[in-house]
């Protein structure tokens, strides 16, 4: 499995390369220090298989570049590596398709077990900021949560397709292209998903989802 590391501190992309090995034997890590590297680490690596992305890169916005990977490699998982950990970059990295979000301050084993969970079909949001985007909700209101599911809250087949897509990071195009519908058809399953779990981004819807513990069938 190949990874690519893109962060402009060489100790950074050191350090992993010693924390990756244990998530993978055989993995072979490379290194990238900007945008320009990683575009052509990327082209000359087609079979990449996981970016872990700064978001404070010296030639270009790290929002920017995470957009341009997800737009042109929507199948290749990306997960954000920060110092930069407040709750609005956190949602905003999300929503723009990553994967996970991992604080650089985060120990090695809370490192490996959120690859994992993004390499087994998840999404790692930090625990702090789950709790912070959700608080916990009064006991008599948590029986019947626990008891929901996604068709009790009115969302179609189609819908619970899109929302489980949604759970694995894949944008609008992406989804579109797997389950072959039209753009604006799309947009209108993720709106009636949204106004379902009562949120206002797919953020929010993920940390509905994974509040409500809902085990989504893949689409």
């Amino acid at each position: 499995m190949k990874i690519l590391v893109v962060d402009d501190h060489v100790l950074i992309r050191q350090a992993m390369r010693g924390v990756l090995k244990k998530l993978k034997r055989d993995a072979v890590v490379i290194d990238a220090a900007d945008n320009e590297q990683t575009m052509a680490a990327l082209a000359a690596h087609p079979d990449m298989g996981l970016v872990l992305l700064d978001l404070t890169l010296p030639d270009r916005d790290g929002f920017a570049v995470l957009a341009e990977l997800r737009e042109r490699y929507p199948a290749l998982p990306v997960v954000v590596l920060s110092a930069v950990q407040d709750r609005i970059n956190v949602r905003k990295a999300l929503d723009l398709g990553a994967l996970g979000f991992i604080p650089k301050s985060a120990q090695s084993n809370v490192i490996l077990n959120a690859l994992r969970l993004v390499m087994s079909g998840g999404i790692y949001i930090p625990p702090e900021i789950l709790r912070d985007e959700t608080p916990m909700a009064p006991t008599h209101e948590a029986a019947a949560r626990a008891q929901s599911s996604p068709a009790s809250t009115g969302l179609t087949g189609r819908q619970i397709d899109v929302l489980a897509l949604m759970m694995q990071g894949k944008n609008n195009k992406t989804i579109c292209r797997m389950l072959d519908l039209a753009e604006p058809t799309v947009k209108n399953h993720v709106t009636a998903i949204l106004k379902a779990l009562k949120v206002s981004s797919r953020t929010e819807a993920v940390v509905a989802v994974n509040n409500l513990g809902w085990k989504l069938p893949p689409p």
